[in-house]
């Protein structure tokens, strides 16, 4: 394809508009228009020498760059900042080196520089959290959920649904952590995992046995059964994967997704946790509390909290095989528990009829509630709503842990006693577990209203959940980080610290005595000053090797005894008459 020749001569243009005029009838006239038409053209095309004029004329004009009215980056808040920053600032006074002190500034900057984009990138969250506002003298809690079902949209409407299952309850439920999936289990052995948002069904089977408690475990692809015996994991299709035998008799279990550890306690009044990505029991102990049916877990710290007959909470980790903290919360058994997503609140309810909340910072009980009947389950929403099962009615809780409130939320009454509830995450939804089935309530204001993909991510893909499945993995935390501050890992215990510094550097100033050895006088050359010296070198050298051995005896007899200290003591029996004795120190030879 040949170009166009754009840019040519008048004479050229002359030439071409005269070859197309009629061979019979070139007078004067028709020359003319034909003229006149190529000037016009020819105005419309730019010319050599105009082009050069201009060219030179642009090159005067200086060149101007546009000015940016709003010049370096958009402004944020401190307060958004602040939101979105996770780690606390340490004092870089006692960093040595400067290697390790400007690796210390550049995490500070990688973290702040972190914090500052979520917050920027916070302008394109345009979803909000909504509410029932209602008018004056208007009470929110008779709104029924058919009323709200009338009003919303289809699909909002359809996230309120019932499940009659009238054969196999009551019924135990738990979601998972994107809020995609419904896990629910019968006591009489009937278990079902469904896509509740699509209403597709994963699998059915039935286990032909009791059915204590279900919970989903890292990804919708596994899942772990608390059955009469023992406890099994099962795969999204209902087949049976393992037998876990170490956890028998199993009543409530809480899966920590950050440590990949699935902790269970049991009816005999043990406690443990078992890593789920290798399959080895972590920690157990027992609590000596008896029957252990109530139990929640803490989602700031992973700290597992226990409720007891007597109205006691205590709060395990398993690093430690004594509770870290006890606390009595009623004076009668506990029957409800539930901790909010910061991790600041606790909500207790007893058989006494009374909902107390704590502050976890100051372990001061906040607001005391006189309720209908003992409530049986708690559980917190993300947005802080707490729901309590009261017999066959479910109450939802505005701001009960930040003010005083008189009457629920919301309220929904139900044809059997629940045994279960659970606010489903990133949805307005609460999900009750019952004696005849499970029921999908709408709650206006329950779910976060924006989510982290590359946390939880609801609309995920295969290939996204296996690269999450592989990065969680390679950023699990070990439990013997689980602490009651998690804020503490970052920072240095300095008393101790220099106390451990102090007290290695006795034992290495520690010096032999100096000698006081006089070689004795010997004849025939012995005596010389050569020979004396060796003398006293040797001596001096016998005399160091036997005071680092009483040295070394030392140190091992104080280690073994502030291990025995350490340790609690334990009720003599008849059996200790056959252990050995404890060795205090070993044989130097």
């Amino acid at each position: 394809m040949k170009p166009t020749k754009r840019y040519f001569g008048a004479d050229a243009v002359a030439a071409k508009t005269d070859a197309r005029q009629d061979d019979g009838r070139k007078d004067k006239s028709g020359m003319n228009e034909s003229k006149s038409g190529t000037e016009d053209r020819l105005m419309l095309l730019p010319d050599d020498s105009d082009s050069k004029q201009t060219s030179k004329k642009r090159s005067k004009v200086p060149n101007m760059r546009k000015i940016d009215p709003y010049p370096g980056e958009a402004p944020v808040s401190e307060d958004t900042v602040k939101k979105y920053t996770k780690t606390k600032k340490v004092k870089s006074a006692g960093i040595k080196g400067k290697y390790h002190e400007h690796r210390y500034k550049q995490q500070v900057q990688a973290t702040r520089l972190a914090a500052t984009q979520a917050a920027r990138a916070e302008l394109l969250l345009r979803e909000d959290t909504g509410y029932f506002e209602a008018d004056e003298g208007e009470d929110t809690s008779k709104i029924s959920q058919y009323d709200i079902a009338d009003a919303v949209d289809i699909t909002s409407a359809e996230k309120f649904f019932e499940l009659h299952l009238d054969k196999f309850g009551p019924y135990r439920i738990n979601y998972t952590r994107n809020g995609r999936h419904l896990l629910v289990g019968g006591r009489k052995g009937h278990l079902a995992a469904i896509d509740w948002q699509t209403k597709h069904l994963m699998c059915e089977f039935n286990a032909t046995e009791v059915i204590e408690d279900v919970k989903w475990l890292h990804t919708e692809n596994m899942f772990a059964v608390a059955q009469k015996k023992w406890t099994y994991v099962y795969d999204n299709q209902g087949l049976e994967l393992h037998c876990l035998k170490l956890l028998d008799s199993v009543l409530r279990m809480e899966y920590l997704p950050y440590h990949f550890l699935l902790a269970t306690s049991s009816a005999k009044g043990y406690l443990s946790w078992l890593d789920i990505s290798v399959g080895k029991q972590v920690s157990g102990c027992v609590t000596h509390m008896g029957r252990l049916d109530v139990m929640c877990q803490n989602p700031h710290n992973a700290i597992i909290h226990l409720g007891a007959t007597g109205g006691s909470v205590t709060l395990w980790s398993p690093s430690v095989k004594e509770p870290l903290i006890k606390m009595l919360c009623h004076r009668s058994a506990i029957r409800g528990l539930a901790v909010d997503t910061t991790g600041n609140y606790m909500a207790t309810a007893g058989v006494d009829r009374s909902l107390r909340v704590f502050d976890l910072r100051t372990y001061k009980p906040l607001y005391k509630y006189k309720i209908s009947a003992g409530a049986t389950c708690l559980n917190f929403s993300q947005t802080g709503l707490l729901a309590a099962g009261l017999g066959n009615v479910v109450e939802v809780y505005k701001d009960c842990h930040k003010s005083q409130v008189t009457a629920p939320y919301m309220s929904h009454r139900l044809t059997s006693p629940m045994t279960n509830l659970q606010f489903c995450p990133y949805e307005d939804v609460v999900g009750v577990g019952h004696g005849q089935g499970f029921a999908s309530l709408i709650i206006p204001g329950a779910g976060e209203a924006n989510f982290d993909a590359l946390d939880v991510n609801p609309y995920q893909t295969k290939k996204q959940r296996q690269e999450w499945e592989v990065k969680a993995l390679l950023d699990k935390i070990q439990p013997e980080l689980i602490t009651l501050n998690p804020h503490e890992i970052g920072q240095i215990d300095q008393p101790a610290m220099q106390s451990k510094l102090d007290a290695r550097s006795k034992l290495l100033l520690i010096k032999s005595p100096k000698s006081d050895f006089e070689p004795k006088h010997k004849k025939k050359g012995k005596s010389k000053t050569g020979r004396v010296e060796s003398r006293k070198k040797g001596r001096r050298f016998e005399e160091k090797r036997e005071f680092i051995k009483d040295t070394v005896k030392l140190r091992k007899t104080a280690a073994v005894e502030e291990s025995q200290s350490s340790e609690p003591a334990q009720p003599k029996t008849t059996l200790d008459r056959f252990k050995s004795a404890p060795q205090t120190g070993s044989r130097v030879t």
